[in-house]
């Protein structure tokens, strides 16, 4: 067999007008999703948060200042991770801004576990077995901003929830439904992490996301068989990777114009109907690694930002020399900067170096070898 650098020496890039060209794109995502938060990287962004006018009350602080036993109380932030704790605590300070209870064996949120805390920024109760929450629990909690509740047992999503919330991180509960209403309210809302529960599509009720104006939504390691409708249309970012998706319907994207990443890596896809991608233009990174597709998609030369596309692991034995790039550059205004390909039974010598003419750097492309 030829080596692969054969290949890569081959391929050029054609250069686009300089009025074309923009900066790569950033990939943004949620952290870490183990089982532990970096409460570090909480205290970093309430700092910014607070610097760009997040307001709280005054706070008078008290004559005796108090911290739950076991715990650290330092600079409004109380920290009782891996206590072993039952119940949220007793004694927390009135002014505290981030609470830290992950890692304990909390089961329960009662009606009045937090109450005076209306100050709170961050709540951190990941990695406990709750399974219940009180529905008026959350309701003293009115300058919250950031609830991190993943790797829990609830079944549903709690009521109630602060309309000040921008941040819900609920991964790896047992979650079967999303009802109606869900989120009525909470129109601050940007991001909510979701993943890892076994949710079906018709566990999602028309009009559970009706309201939000989500920019990140994930909902990886669930039983989705096709592409939810009635998402937030104001998506830039959207995560079906590990669910159970067979195909793209041309109706599927319609809505999601905003898009700027789309992740379904790790699905079934074998089939993407021509014509879905044209209401997804926006899109700078495509993730298709994984699936059962038997050809690169049709409409990526159409897309003008598209700058990342992830097709490894599928059962793509051809690419044609018009696959990724247009005809005319002017209609290209990104250069790509990463295409995988590799575990397809491509003939890589086989592929015309002209097929990736609209390719910022040679290196950018990823081969490798196929290995049944």
């Amino acid at each position: 067999m030829q080596p692969i650098f054969i290949l890569l020496l081959l391929v050029y890039a054609t250069p686009l007008p300089a009025s074309s060209i923009a900066l790569p794109f950033q990939q943004r995502g949620l952290s870490d999703l183990g089982k532990t938060i970096d409460v570090k990287s909480l205290m970093m962004m309430m700092m910014n948060d607070e610097e760009e006018g997040s307001t709280f009350e005054e706070v008078h602080p008290l004559e005796h200042p108090t911290c739950p036993f076991g715990c650290q109380c330092n600079l409004k932030i109380v920290q009782c991770s891996d206590l072993g704790l039952h119940y949220v605590p007793y004694d927390i300070p009135p002014d505290t801004r981030l609470l830290d209870l992950q890692g304990n064996q909390i089961t329960e949120i009662r009606e009045n576990d937090f109450k005076g805390l209306s100050n709170l920024y961050a709540l951190v109760l990941v990695n406990n077995q709750i399974s219940k929450v009180h529905p008026r629990a959350f309701l003293p909690l009115r300058r919250m901003q950031k609830l991190y509740l993943s790797h829990n047992w609830l079944t549903a999503i709690p009521k109630n929830l602060p309309p000040s919330l921008v941040e819900l991180r609920i991964h790896d509960n047992h979650i079967k439904k999303v009802a109606s209403g869900t989120f009525s309210g909470l129109g601050n809302m940007n991001c909510i992490e979701m993943g890892r529960n076994p949710i079906m599509n018709s566990g999602l009720e028309p009009g559970a996301f009706k309201g939000l104006k989500l920019n990140f939504l994930r909902i990886s390691e669930a039983k989705l068989t096709g592409i939810p409708k009635d998402l937030p249309d104001s998506l830039h970012e959207l995560h079906l990777d590990q669910n159970q998706i067979q195909a793209i319907e041309l109706e599927d994207l319609r809505q999601y114009g905003e898009l700027y990443r789309l992740g379904l890596g790790y699905n079934k896809i074998r089939h993407i109907e021509h014509g879905s991608l044209y209401y997804v233009q926006n899109l700078r990174e495509l993730h298709l690694d994984n699936n059962l597709l038997s050809s690169v998609p049709a409409g990526l030369p159409e897309m003008k930002y598209l700058q990342v596309v992830y097709l490894h692991s599928n059962n793509i034995s051809k690419v044609d020399v018009n696959d990724f790039c247009p005809q005319a550059f002017s209609m290209k205004r990104t250069f790509y900067n990463g295409i995988s390909l590799f575990s397809n039974p491509i003939q890589y010598w086989e592929v015309q170096p002209a097929t990736f003419r609209c390719v910022s750097d040679r290196m950018a492309i990823q081969f490798g070898n196929y290995k049944k």
